[in-house]
């Protein structure tokens, strides 16, 4: 794990050897996340996107698999994170959406902003839709099995490297 602090915020690198790895740091992510907050995720097919996903899903207490929303777009699950009430988990799968009007088009904006915690694949397609304080995540490949994961979390949009 390499920190650096930023003007505006700060980026945290990661390297991940395998998909266990991958979930494990997404249980780690989980414990950061609150009500409200937005974690934009960008990587090549086959990234690991999903696999950080199940993983801070685990790590907010959802009981329940979570597949890849494709086809479904958003799929919703109910997160208990720290064992507290219910939270809505929003699972976004923008890959299929053409931009911002499309995701708004389906009531993304309501999502972004109705409280629980949205986890966006693909986000680099509906960029300019996602809201000041989003946590961004870039995942790269790295030989066979390996990831490097970096997560910056800043003030606004502008901000992210």
């Amino acid at each position: 794990m390499t920190n650096w602090t930023l003007p505006g915020g700060s980026l945290t690198e990661f390297r991940s050897n395998s998909p266990g790895e991958t979930r494990a740091l997404g249980q780690r992510i989980a414990r950061r996340l609150g009500p409200g907050q937005v974690l934009a995720m960008q990587g090549a097919l086959g990234a690991g996107k999903t696999c950080l996903t199940k993983g801070i899903a685990q790590g907010l207490g959802v009981s329940e698999e979570l597949t890849s929303p494709t086809y479904t777009i958003v799929s919703e699950y109910e997160a208990r994170p720290s064992g507290g009430p219910p939270l809505p988990l929003y699972h976004i799968d923008a890959y299929r959406l053409s931009g911002e009007d499309d995701f708004e088009a389906l009531g993304g904006r309501d999502l972004l902003y109705g409280g629980g915690i949205c986890l966006i694949e693909w986000a680099d397609r509906i960029r300019e839709a996602l809201p000041p304080g989003t946590i961004f995540v870039e995942i790269d490949i790295s030989g066979e099995t390996g990831r490097i994961i970096r997560v910056f979390a800043g003030d606004s949009r502008e901000d992210e490297p």
